[in-house]
């Protein structure tokens, strides 16, 4: 595959990524805030619904093995999974949206409702990302056109990252939920098409595979048990990829953090007085947006730094960032408002550089071994299932600390507490993340390349 025909396969697979990013932006960030401020969902459902979650995933990302090893059509091809994966993800996205009776506080099923919620949308999204993360690293094989559709796909990301914005502005931040029920109903039909259209040209525009890598396909969907074991050991044996887990464990928190959380500290730390609806509305879209911007403008950085410089550099931002936030105060509403959007876009936009080095890895793997064909769906799978606890971890962690100062029950006598406790997990969250990733990054050792062979 040359460089010039790449194009029209990575518009093909950017439609992918904007349907998943439609569905997965808009529920990652309203659900917390609907469950816990609409259907007052009570604290010990709510973890519980987390710890489900975590160990659901734990099951559902063993799909990296089921992948490479189902003989069913919808698994063990990668387009099948996204077309059945299409209309089941937007199903499950819809599930949070419609209350299935007048919830009264905590009602046991509010809780039930957030446990199939979350199960079912991870599920469905998981089939289809990681189809869509093996066919990344398996068609997209140089450097350089991995850089090109990192361009194309963050046109797409922001497409879709729109949505945060339209959903925000028609509901007045959710206060109005018919209309939001109905913009996700919109959206969900949207993402829907996109992810068939994407996948339907994807698949006549893929390169085919030669007869030698169907047979060992093939054979890798026979490997016993002992066997799968035995490859995964070999994966998890590299550094690299044992420090790649820590900083993308840590990335996902972070991200999750903000994202199920943003509205709620800004409703409680920003006055509506300085900060309107219409406003807070362009500032969480604002939070989405502009990482996929930043990325399309940092194409010539990446060329020329890599990726590694790049994400390190984020680090130092970030918790650069919260230490000034730090020091300035929450008095300071402006300036608190602009923080909380400059660090969802730096997190937002270094987290979609990390499939850059993952599926460097891949390919690192492949040479390490002298394998025949890449083991993209196990080393995805890895990944996931060692990052996506935070994912749950994350919400568990923060509202048991703010529940420390009275957020369930907020009154005269602990809301300054609440305050203060919101504003310094905003500070002090991002700033030992950063400290922490910044110390398991610096010594990761594929930076291009040309780095694959004699790091493990």
């Amino acid at each position: 595959m040359t460089f010039l025909n790449i194009k029209p396969i990575a518009w093909a697979f950017s439609l992918i990524t904007l349907g998943t990013e439609m569905l997965n932006s808009v529920f990652s960030f309203y659900y917390v805030k609907l469950f816990l401020h609409l259907y007052k969902v009570s604290e010990v459902a709510f973890y519980q619904a987390q710890m489900i979650l975590m160990i659901w995933n734990a099951l559902n990302d063993l799909t990296g093995y089921f992948h490479n090893n189902s003989k069913a059509d919808c698994c063990s091809n990668r387009h099948s999974s996204v077309l059945y994966g299409a209309p089941l993800c937007a199903a499950a996205f819809l599930l949070p949206w419609f209350p299935w009776k007048y919830y009264h506080e905590g009602d046991w099923l509010s809780g039930l409702h957030l446990v199939v919620s979350l199960c079912a949308f991870d599920s469905t999204l998981t089939f289809v990302q990681q189809a869509q993360c093996v066919l990344f690293a398996e068609i997209f094989t140089r450097y350089e056109s991995r850089l090109q559709l990192i361009k194309i796909n963050q046109v797409a990301s922001l497409v879709g990252s729109t949505s945060i914005l339209f959903c925000g502005l028609i509901s007045d931040n959710m206060e109005i939920l018919l209309n939001f029920q109905v913009i996700a109903v919109v959206v969900a039909i949207l993402a829907t098409a996109s992810l068939y259209t994407g996948m339907c040209h994807l698949s006549h525009l893929e390169p085919k595979r030669s007869p030698e890598e169907n047979l060992f396909s093939e054979t890798v969907q026979d490997l016993p048990w002992t066997s799968v074991v035995s490859l995964m050991k070999q994966i998890l044996t590299q550094k690299n990829f044992r420090l790649f887990l820590i900083v993308n464990f840590f990335q996902v928190f972070h991200l999750t953090f903000f994202s199920n959380f943003m509205m709620i500290f800004v409703d409680n730390l920003i006055p509506t007085d300085v900060l309107p609806s219409s406003i807070r509305s362009i500032m969480y879209g604002a939070g989405f947006i502009c990482p996929q911007c930043l990325v399309l403008i940092s194409q010539s950085w990446l060329r020329k730094f890599g990726y590694y410089k790049i994400i390190l550099f984020s680090f130092y931002l970030e918790g650069t960032a919260s230490v000034v936030m730090l020091l300035l105060g929450q008095q300071y509403y402006y300036f608190l408002a602009l923080y909380l959007t400059v660090i969802m876009v730096i997190v937002q936009a270094s987290f979609c550089l990390f499939n850059l080095p993952l599926a460097d890895m891949v390919d690192a793997d492949l040479l390490k071994f002298n394998r025949q064909s890449p083991l993209s769906s196990m080393v995805f799978g890895i990944n996931a299932l060692f990052t996506k606890p935070a994912q749950s971890l994350a919400p568990m962690v923060i509202l048991s600390r703010l529940n420390q100062f009275g957020y369930g029950n907020p009154n005269e006598s602990t809301i300054l507490d609440l305050h203060d406790a919101m504003f310094n997990l905003i500070c002090l969250v991002p700033l030992g993340i950063a400290a922490i990733q910044i110390l398991v990054w610096s010594p990761f050792s594929i930076r291009k390349k040309t780095d694959y062979t004699g790091v493990f």
